[in-house]
């Protein structure tokens, strides 16, 4: 039977059909990150170890923003990186597929998975105040949203 490993973070590709950019990032299971307008939460990234058949899987659950900032989702699925293109989300303006699994990696994980430094107890003289952390951290340079698309272009509509 073979064995799995459950990893923290899913390494992805995205392709930008329009400026044909290839991007790679990783992503630490169930954090959400944005790559143009798709909005990509891994929930489970698996490995094999090294001396059995390799196979890593990811179920994933991608997102897509629409210009007035609603939200659909468009995917929800296992990924395989041996097999990229069996259910790679095919966007019309992005591709996004699985590329592995890792135990850990060069993004600081999201503010939820480091937890605030406890508490200290409070001095006589008054309060301690404890820094806040963000609820969610921006996506890494790499990973942001692509501006808004220029509205002022003239359409094919008849003047009135």
């Amino acid at each position: 039977m073979a064995v799995t490993i459950s990893n923290p973070v899913a390494t992805f590709s995205g392709l930008d059909k329009i400026t044909a950019r290839i991007t790679n990032f990783d992503v630490y299971i169930n954090e959400t990150v944005q790559f143009g307008a798709l909005q990509i939460t891994p929930r489970v990234c698996y490995t094999r170890p090294p001396n059995e058949t390799q196979r890593t899987s990811v179920f994933v659950e991608v997102d897509q923003v629409s210009l007035q900032g609603g939200v659909k989702r468009i995917f929800t699925g296992w990924m395989f990186a041996d097999s990229p293109a069996l259910n790679a989300v095919d966007n019309a303006v992005y591709d996004i597929w699985l590329t592995g699994c890792k135990q850990s990696s060069d993004v600081p994980p999201p503010a939820k998975l480091n937890p605030p430094p406890a508490a200290q107890p409070a001095p006589s003289d008054g309060p301690v105040l404890i820094p806040e952390t963000p609820s969610e951290p921006p996506p890494p340079a790499d990973i942001q949203a692509l501006p808004p698309p220029d509205n002022t272009a003239p359409t094919n509509a008849p003047a009135q």
